[in-house]
């Protein structure tokens, strides 16, 4: 099954997370199979690739509840 889901990246204590779409077997930091924004919680900055994000969806792809958050906070869901 697929997830949308956050990836960290970043030094200790900086976090930064990519928003990925991986398979939700696989470990947190593993391989993504497509890369679709960032987001980053010290600044409170994201940037997602809306036409990516809304395809996926549509396609059945779950995000985890912190993606779904995101996701409202930016407008792309309701």
């Amino acid at each position: 099954m697929l997830k949308l889901r956050l990836k960290r990246t970043g030094r200790k204590r900086s976090p930064s997370y990519r928003l990925v779409v991986m398979e939700s077997l696989s470990r947190r930091d593993g391989r993504p199979i497509e890369e679709l924004g960032y987001y980053n919680p010290i600044n409170k900055q994201y940037n997602f690739d809306v036409e990516k994000i809304k395809k996926r969806l549509n396609e059945g792809v779950k995000p985890t509840e912190t993606v779904t958050f995101l996701l409202k906070k930016a407008e792309i869901l309701k």
